[in-house]
């Protein structure tokens, strides 16, 4: 992680465009429809990218240079505040170099969010603009569109993050300490597979964000254990266990992870509620907190304050 302080974007407010994207699965009309919806309902302007219905080889929402276009062209316009990433799945990875970096260096900084595999976007933004990112729920899934606590702590995190300081464990810890440092990370499997990229995150003195679904206890010790040889794990200065949804019996997935990350000599917390659970809080990437006995407190507001002068009308009235 950088040592220089990372590029913070706004926060938003009622009258905001924001765009919605899909890097990487294909994504259902029906759920996009309802996110969006409940995008709108929070006063936001939203249009869904050119490509974000496209499909590709059965598993893709489009061809890889489309929907590295639309990523582009949305975090290069000044007037889109946001970016929603519309789901996770596969196909990331295909996209993240074919960005235009070079462009987006002088664009000013914008939220993204998006969760799973939009890890790998979210380490490319952090790599390539120094830009903090959301790690949230989608919505195009029925974790944004169907469960109003995950879509009340985003609505916070994006409209009052000054309001969001801490994010609570909901199990003992694994390691017990404290330690402070920038949040990142993400889905473990996405970071072990961009392990030797040039969009590989270094989590030097970070708090590195793990979580996983699907993945049986023996992938999921396959995956740390790449993680521990390429010396991924102990560059950390702690870590902050999400969930391990669908991963196995949860006394076996807690034996596996002592075991793998227990040796690291830093703290490890657990049962953050982050990832593909039913609650889906949002984690500020990026920003600095602080790991601590029974919560994660941010040390600074998740986004920026707004400037006036840059405030859309409708956020004015709203005011006055």
């Amino acid at each position: 992680m950088p040592q220089v302080p990372p590029r913070v974007p706004p926060h938003l407010l009622p009258g905001d465009r924001v765009a919605v994207a899909a890097p990487a699965g294909p994504v259902d009309p029906d759920l996009l429809a309802r996110g969006t919806a409940l995008l709108t309902s929070w006063g936001l302007q939203v249009t869904v990218l050119p490509h974000a219905l496209d499909r590709h080889l059965g598993h893709l929402a489009g061809r890889d240079g489309d929907r590295a276009d639309d990523l582009t062209e949305a975090l290069a316009d000044p007037a889109v505040k946001a970016v929603f990433c519309a789901r996770g799945g596969y196909g990331t990875q295909r996209t993240v170099d074919l960005v235009d970096w070079a462009r987006l260096a002088d664009a000013p900084p914008t939220v993204l969010a998006g969760s799973s595999d939009i890890t790998a976007l979210h380490e490319a933004v952090a790599v390539r603009l120094g830009t903090t990112t959301l790690h949230s729920p989608m919505p195009a899934t029925a974790a944004l569109a169907d469960r109003p606590a995950n879509a009340a702590h985003l609505h916070a995190v994006l409209f009052r993050p000054e309001k969001v300081t801490e994010l609570p464990f909901t199990a003992p810890p694994l390691v017990s300490g404290t330690a402070e440092g920038r949040l990142a990370g993400g889905n473990a499997s996405l970071l072990a597979a961009s392990v030797g990229t040039p969009t590989s995150l270094p989590p030097d003195g970070c708090l590195l964000l793990l979580e996983e679904t699907g993945e049986e206890p023996y992938r999921l010790d396959r995956i740390l254990t790449q993680l521990l040889r390429a010396g991924v794990l102990d560059r950390a200065a702690g870590i902050v266990l999400g969930d391990f949804t669908d991963c196995g019996e949860p006394d076996e997935v807690r034996a596996l992870l002592a075991d793998r990350l227990g040796g690291l000599g830093v703290p490890v917390a657990a049962g953050l509620p982050a990832g593909h659970g039913e609650l889906q809080l949002t984690v500020p990437l990026g920003t600095r907190a602080r790991l601590a006995p029974g919560a994660l407190h941010l040390l600074e507001p998740p986004l920026a304050a707004r400037p006036v002068a840059d405030r859309p009308p409708e956020a004015v009235r709203c005011v006055s």
